[in-house]
C-alpha cells in the first residue's frame, strides 16, 4: 500500500517543484503581454494588411465590373 502512495506522491512533488512553477510564470507572461496591446510594430503590420484588402477589394470589384459588361453570365457558369 505503501508503494503505491509513493507511485503517486512522486509524480505529484516532481510537478509542484518544476512545472507548476514555470507554467505559473509563462501564463501570467502571456496575460502581461496581451494586456499590453499591440507593439508599434504589429499595428503597422496590421495598417498595411488593412490597406491591402482595401486595394484587393477595389480590384476586385473592377475586375468583376469588366466581366459583367463583357460577359454577363460568367456568374452562372462557376
Amino acid at each position: 500500500m505503501e508503494d503505491v502512495i509513493g507511485i503517486i506522491i512522486a509524480p505529484i512533488i516532481i510537478f509542484m517543484i518544476f512545472v507548476a512553477p514555470i507554467w505559473l510564470i509563462m501564463h501570467y507572461r502571456s496575460k502581461k503581454q496581451m494586456s499590453q496591446g499591440l507593439t508599434d510594430d504589429e499595428y503597422g503590420t496590421l495598417q498595411e494588411l488593412a490597406d491591402r484588402a482595401e486595394k484587393m477589394a477595389e480590384r476586385i470589384h473592377t475586375l468583376e465590373s469588366i466581366l459583367d459588361a463583357e460577359a454577363p453570365e460568367w456568374r452562372n457558369k462557376v
